[in-house]
């Protein structure tokens, strides 16, 4: 079954099709009326939504004039149903620019408009094919890769090299693809970025069933990508790989792998880590966490045959991932007793467990680009649009609480948000105030869920400190004793131990993890010096905050390996390298990129950092540098082996 859902024609009756609007997403849904039909005076000025993040679903746009907008919708759809779906001719560039323009409030300046272009019509030509083909680039010349990991950013790079003919061997320690989607299976897991953004430009479904999709939704997904991409043939599952090794002579990589059958030593020009950078679960160091006499696992390790029923739990953590599981968890458990070190800052987001609206689901799966639309509103109101909240003003009073008016506008709303919800429990508004800035850590998303929990009459918030675990409970820094049944570890993952526990040698003998000597760094986020044809995705400083979907910053690193492999093919080259001055600069101007920016200055913990307090995770600017940056690779930046 084709990943991609096809648009069908639009057949809807007059009461149909009126009440499928009272669904619609009018600023999205305006913009696909005109490049359907050409009539471009849907575009009505009255009709201008607000592409500002904090303007609402409907771009700010009044009850009346939503109304006005779904009489015009319908008076076109109407038309276009009745004159038998026939579309008007492809957009002229200025046209498209005009639709874009009433998107965004022209905010988009023109700089952004290839951009946007390529991935508002990457459903319809998958405009990040390879143009190349290596028979073609190097006929006669043998090139192999192996790619660790069939997750998201795995499954992507064998899609890519396959299209271009190079053969891959994936490696895959799970019994299936997937990735972090595979692995963590705790109830109430789901994505905190929008389908229609967190999916690929070329593999779009107009039939999510919801706006945020749950762990099992994205899995049948990935599932159904490695299905239709033809890749299952190529993933080894239940093999992990152990070490690679750079052969200086030859310029190959020797990859030793664990699979069902023992050990085994494989040889690629190329190795590509899809291992991303939350895959390896961080237990705390707690005294006394092996005395415990009942259950006890990490969120990413959850232990599905323990039953909450009339239990009393302990959760030490409360991050994005407690913040998904707590609320399941409360509604079966007898006690629950949360421990939390610092508090997050929850945006309201109404939606963020509703499924999609009939109707809306209707319009999306029968007018043409009116999925690409909707994507393209998501992209750009929760991408770029949102970055200067994040960003440092060096003239603010303090950066203690805020970092700037943007940030100070964040703040206020949230604080606001929580202060309603907990207007009838003032004794929790101090235990859960941030008093740090937002995006100082990753903000969480919720519908109300959250503070709704913590007023349950068997729920506990403990903010002392943990002084151990003993056989029956959980002692604070009080000396008081928490009685728990079972105790669930939701304390993250060791993000900043990019490979770990995998041993990487490159040219020379130079054992990676050593090189880095615990602060990773990439340039480009992709290439390290001193590791020739050795590509990372989802590598250090590719970690977005505020600012994007981590599929769309893995397409474009994608896009840069692609174009870094045709280079060594174009020029006959084994092999290239990235040189360490270009490496360097680069991460100088990244460090000091992440110092303009709330997680930077901050001096609040979070798995941004590293241990020496460096972020080796964030990308501090613009998706637009991003894309730029990884389009085309500097050939001067290389040395070729």
């Amino acid at each position: 079954m084709p990943v991609t859902t096809p648009i069908q024609p639009l057949t809807a009756d007059d009461a149909a099709l009126r009440a499928a609007l009272t669904d619609a997403h009018l600023p999205a849904l305006l913009p696909a009326i005109a490049q359907l039909t050409g009539d471009f005076s849907v575009l009505a000025p009255a009709l201008t939504p607000s592409a500002d993040f904090l303007a609402g679903e409907q771009g700010g746009l009044s009850a009346e004039r939503q109304e006005l907008g779904r009489q015009v919708a319908f008076k076109a759809l109407a038309a276009y149903r009745d004159g038998g779906c026939k579309p008007a001719p492809h957009p002229t560039d200025e046209q498209m620019r005009q639709l874009i323009d009433f998107m965004t409030g022209a905010a988009a300046g023109e700089e952004y408009v290839p951009m946007l272009m390529e991935d508002l019509e990457g459903a319809e030509r998958d405009t990040r094919a390879p143009d190349w083909r290596r028979d073609e680039l190097a006929p006669g010349v043998s090139f192999s890769v192996v790619i660790i990991g069939a997750g998201m950013s795995g499954l992507l790079a064998a899609y890519r090299l396959k299209q271009a003919g190079i053969p891959v061997t994936i490696f895959e320690k799970n019994t299936d693809v997937g990735g972090t989607w595979f692995e963590n299976t705790y109830p109430g897991a789901r994505v905190d970025n929008p389908n229609h953004s967190y999916s690929y430009s070329f593999a779009q479904k107009a039939d999510w069933p919801f706006h945020y999709s749950p762990q099992g939704v994205l899995r049948s997904y990935f599932a159904e990508c490695a299905d239709d991409f033809d890749l299952r043939r190529d993933i080894r599952f239940r093999t992990e790989v152990t070490s690679a090794e750079f052969d200086d002579a030859r310029s190959i990589w020797r990859v030793k792998v664990q699979g069902p059958n023992g050990a085994e030593t494989l040889e690629a020009n190329a190795v590509i880590s899809a291992v991303g950078q939350l895959n390896r679960p961080k237990m705390p160091n707690i005294a006394g966490m092996n005395v415990f006499e009942g259950p006890s696992f990490h969120s990413a390790r959850w232990d599905h045959s323990v039953d909450f029923k009339g239990k009393r739990v302990a959760v030490i953590g409360n991050g994005a991932s407690a913040s998904q599981f707590i609320p399941v968890v409360a509604e079966q458990a007898s006690e629950l007793t949360i421990f939390q070190r610092t508090p997050n800052w929850y945006i309201p987001v109404p939606t963020y467990h509703d499924r999609v609206a009939e109707g809306l689901q209707y319009l999306l799966g029968h007018v043409p680009h009116y999925a690409q639309w909707y994507r393209f509103w998501l992209f750009f109101t929760s991408t770029d649009g949102i970055l200067p909240m994040a960003k440092v003003d060096k003239d603010w009073p303090s950066w203690d609480l805020s970092v700037g008016a943007d940030n100070q506008q964040l703040r206020d709303m949230m604080v606001e948000s929580m202060r309603t919800a907990l207007a009838d429990r003032p004794d929790l508004l101090d235990k859960v105030i941030p008093m740090y800035p937002p995006a100082s850590k990753r903000i969480v998303l919720d519908n109300g869920i959250w503070p709704e929990t913590l007023k349950r009459d068997n729920v506990h918030l403990v903010t002392q400190g943990i002084a151990e675990v003993t056989p029956r409970g959980v002692k604070a820094d009080d000396g008081a004793e928490h009685a728990a049944d079972v105790i669930i570890y939701g304390t993250g993952f060791q993000a900043s131990k990019f490979l770990s526990p995998m041993k990487v040698v490159g040219r020379a003998g130079v054992d990676l993890h050593a090189q880095w000597d615990g602060n990773a760094r990439a340039y480009m986020g992709v290439t390290v010096p001193n590791f020739p044809n050795f590509f990372m995705l989802y590598g250090p400083n590719t970690n977005i905050v505020v600012n994007g979907s981590t599929i769309w910053f893995v397409e474009c690193e994608v896009t840069y390996m692609m174009a870094c492999v045709k280079l060594i093919l174009e020029g006959k080259h084994r092999a290239l390298d990235c040189k360490q001055e270009a490496h360097d600069a680069y991460n100088v101007r990244i460090d000091e990129g992440n110092l303009g920016m709330a997680w930077g200055v901050s001096k609040v913990p979070s798995w941004y950092k590293s241990d020496s307090g460096r972020v080796a995770q964030n990308w501090p600017f613009s998706m637009l540098e991003f894309w730029k940056q990884t389009k085309e690779p500097i050939a001067a930046d290389y040395v070729f082996l």
